[in-house]
Parts: C-alpha cells; sequence; structure tokens
C-alpha cells in the first residue's frame, strides 16, 4: 500500500460496492473495493494508510469478526460498519468494540462522504502524532547510540533523524574509526525495516575471487567448488538494509553489477539467467574521496551518484574535542563492567592528555585507550601524557577542555544557565559570553 490516506471498502454486493466507489471518487477520495474479508485482511497490515469501511453480512468472515482482528492489528484503524436495518442493535454494540460509525442501508452518497472524510481526518491526525513521536523516541535514542554534545554531533543526529525512514540509499564519509557502521546500523533500526536483516561486507576484506559470489550468489555447480546453492549478500538483505563498507575497494567490473541492480531492483546469481527481485536500501561507506576516484578513473561516476542520494559525514575526534570527555567516560564504564572492575576516576591531567591528543584513529583509538585505562594502565601507551607532534597547541587544548568542562555542567543542570554557572563558580554572564564563544 502506498502512503496516501485511502478507503478500503469491503461489500460483497458488486452494485452498493460500485456506488460507494463512484460516490467517493467525485469527491476525490482514493478507495479500493473487495468482496470478503479474507482479502480485506490480506491488504491491511499494521501500517496500512488509510481506513475500512465493511458491510456486517459477509460470505464467510462476517464484518464483526473482521473488526475485531483490524482493531487486533492496529487500535487506531478506524473501521465503518454498513448495516441493514436488523442490524441496528449489532452496529451499536460493535461501535462499543471499537467500531468508528456505522451507516445503516439504504445510504446516500452524501452520508457515506461525510462518515469517510470525518474518519480520514481522525487517521491522518493520529498517523502525523504517531510519526511525531517515534522521531522524538529515535532523537533521543540516538543521543545515547551516538554520543556527543558538539555542532557537528547534533547535526549528524538531526539528519539521521530525518533520512533513516525514508529509505535513501545513503553514503557514509569518513575517516577510520568514525562510526560509519554504528551510524549505519542506526539508520537500519530507525527505520521501517528495522524487523529485517542488517547485512554487512566489508568491500575491502574480500578477495576478488570470492566477491562476486558473496555479494551476488550463486547455483550450484556454477564453478569449481560450488556443491551447493549460495545467497549471496544482496539477496540476503531483501527488505532490509545492505551496508557496503570501504566501497572504494570494490572492483570496477562488480560496481557495473551493482549499478544494474540499484537500477533494475534485480540480480542474477552466478550460473544462472533468472532475474531475482530485491528489494534492500543501500548504504554505503567510504574513508576516499569517491568523486576524486572517478575523476581518476578509479572508480564509477554512475554508481558515485547513484549511491549518493544522502551524505553523510562524520567528523574525526579532533574537530569535535569537546565529545571527547565524554565518550571517553562512556567507553570507561563499559569497560568497566566487561572486566568487572570499577572504573578509575579520571583526574585532570589525563584528561588534559586525551584533549591533547590528536587521535588518528579517532572513537575507535579513544575505546582502546579507554580499556587501558580500565584496567590500571596508563592511558597512552609510552607515558601518561598524550604524545607531541601533529597535536593542537596548549591554548587549543585549554579551549577544549573548557569547552568540554562547561558542556558538561550544563547537561547535568538540563540547560539552565543558573545553577550551572553557581556549580562552576562563575558569574552568570561570564558563562553566557562562554556559551555564545564556544557554540553551546
Amino acid at each position: 500500500m502506498n502512503e496516501a490516506l485511502c478507503v478500503l471498502i469491503v461489500e460483497d454486493d458488486p452494485h452498493v460496492l460500485l456506488g460507494c466507489q463512484q460516490a467517493l471518487a467525485l469527491e476525490d477520495i482514493d478507495s479500493i473495493g473487495l468482496g470478503s474479508a479474507e482479502e480485506a485482511l490480506a491488504q491491511v497490515d499494521a501500517d496500512f494508510p488509510g481506513i475500512v469501511v465493511s458491510d456486517i453480512r459477509l460470505p464467510g468472515m462476517d464484518g464483526l469478526r473482521l473488526l475485531n482482528e483490524l482493531k487486533r492489528r492496529d487500535p487506531s484503524l478506524p473501521v465503518v460498519l454498513i448495516t441493514g436495518h436488523g442490524d441496528i442493535g449489532m452496529a451499536v454494540g460493535a461501535m462499543r468494540d471499537g467500531a468508528y460509525d456505522f451507516i445503516e442501508k439504504p445510504f446516500s452518497p452524501e452520508r457515506l462522504v461525510e462518515v469517510v472524510r470525518r474518519a480520514l481526518e481522525q487517521r491522518g491526525l493520529a498517523r502525523e502524532v504517531s510519526a511525531l513521536r517515534r522521531q522524538l523516541a529515535g532523537r533521543q535514542a540516538l543521543e545515547q547510540r551516538l554520543i556527543g554534545r558538539s555542532p557537528a554531533m547534533q547535526r549528524l543526529r538531526e539528519l539521521i533523524a530525518n533520512v533513516a525512514d525514508t529509505g535513501a540509499n545513503v553514503l557514509i564519509e569518513g575517516e577510520t574509526g568514525t562510526g560509519k557502521e554504528l551510524v549505519a546500523r542506526c539508520l537500519h533500526d530507525f527505520s521501517r525495516r528495522q524487523s529485517k536483516q542488517f547485512v554487512a561486507l566489508n568491500c575491502g576484506g574480500l578477495p576478488e575471487s570470492l566477491f562476486e559470489s558473496e555479494i551476488f550468489g550463486h547455483e550450484a555447480h556454477a564453478f569449481t567448488g560450488a556443491g551447493k546453492r549460495r545467497i549471496g549478500k544482496i539477496e540476503h538483505a531483501h527488505g532490509g538494509s545492505l551496508f557496503l563498507d570501504e566501497i572504494e575497494s570494490m572492483p570496477l567490473n562488480l560496481q557495473i553489477k551493482l549499478l544494474r541492480v540499484l537500477q533494475e531492483h534485480s540480480l542474477e546469481r552466478l550460473g544462472s539467467n533468472q532475474p531475482i527481485a530485491v528489494d534492500c536500501r543501500v548504504i554505503a561507506a567510504t574513508k576516499a574521496d569517491l568523486d576524486q576516484l572517478g575523476r581518476a578513473g578509479q572508480f564509477r561516476s554512475d554508481l558515485y551518484y547513484r549511491l549518493n542520494v544522502v551524505s553523510l559525514e562524520l567528523p574525526p575526534l579532533r574537530e569535535r574535542r569537546e565529545d571527547i570527555g565524554l565518550l571517553f567516560e562512556h567507553f570507561l564504564q563499559l569497560a568497566a563492567l566487561r572486566f568487572d572492575r570499577p572504573p578509575p576516576a579520571l583526574d585532570h591531567p589525563t584528561l588534559a592528555a586525551l584533549l591533547a591528543h590528536d587521535w588518528p584513529g579517532n572513537v575507535r583509538e579513544l575505546r582502546n585507550v579507554a580499556e587501558r585505562f580500565a584496567l590500571g594502565l596508563p592511558a597512552f601507551k609510552h607515558s601518561g601524557l598524550a604524545d607531541g607532534g601533529s597535536g593542537p597547541g596548549f591554548a587549543e587544548a585549554v579551549e577544549a577542555f573548557e569547552r568540554n568542562l562547561l558542556g558538561d555542567a550544563l547537561a547535568r543542570h538540563a540547560g539552565n544557565l543558573s545553577q550551572a554557572a553557581q556549580a562552576l563558580g562563575m558569574a552568570k554572564t561570564t558563562l553566557f559570553d562562554k556559551v555564545k564563544k564556544y557554540g553551546l
């Protein structure tokens, strides 16, 4: 079913059914006509975007049993019952059981349209409220999974919340260790595909000789050693999401085949000429500039444009230093649980060292350092302080430390400037100026 609100009319009398559909069509209301309750149940799932109008007396399952089954699947679904003159008492009882309204035969087209319009309006409002609640719950859950108060992370969470449920292909760009697979899983988990498979494939971790079979599958005896049929990653992800990490490593000849799958929504296993319909959302990730690789002839530009419907850029950790303390504490707690020991306190010299480090391995490196610290080892292998080199200067490290300290105080006091200033021991006006300076 598409997302437009429509009316499902269940009526076994073809003349009455035609009259109902014509009356609604004259008012520009879309409808689908069915002759039995069994056909209706096959059309209506938990996310059906419309209402149901059903006669009570039907062959096989009657309208009352249909009502009960529909309300079990979706308690908010408006169901309007059509009754004969002798069924009014039955219809009143049905309204106590959750029917939206009933219409008594014979009825005028105006009566049908008026009831249907009201039911559609209620359905539309209910779906809007439900969508807003899901979006709010998704954003709250995203804050727990994609940790950080920096403006870059706030924008990233906002983008994910906005595009997760669209089904559009997404290209995630970022350095090694920035959390590309975590973002891909969030896109899947906060979409309507969440109940289906999330299938991940690292394109850089497969030899080219196995790549085609792994992603497209093969029939038995398609090549030497292929003893039985194998379902490929794309087919396995049908109905769900396919995550292709390090997409820049995919061989050029297989990029052509992937592009065809994305265009035609079907594939052929190796050794077969039978097309297989597939419906999966493709989420690709890269640490390279695919546009530049395309201009150099090292990546197909047409595939790049097909993948890059939505682009999410993950910032390196050195560009969001205000998140380092928060992330480190999070990983420290997880490590303490894993190693079954109390988490050590994070002292100021260690925090200063964390903020001054350049983090070439990004969040993955930070998690490794937190695990070492949880085991009572120095945060950094060579000393208790970050190595020198290309890290920020003293002023930048101090600013990052201050930004992190202020952000933590504001979070603990739910954004209340007066309470945060009192806890920090500074004037409210000073805190206000620093909040503006750091974009908090």
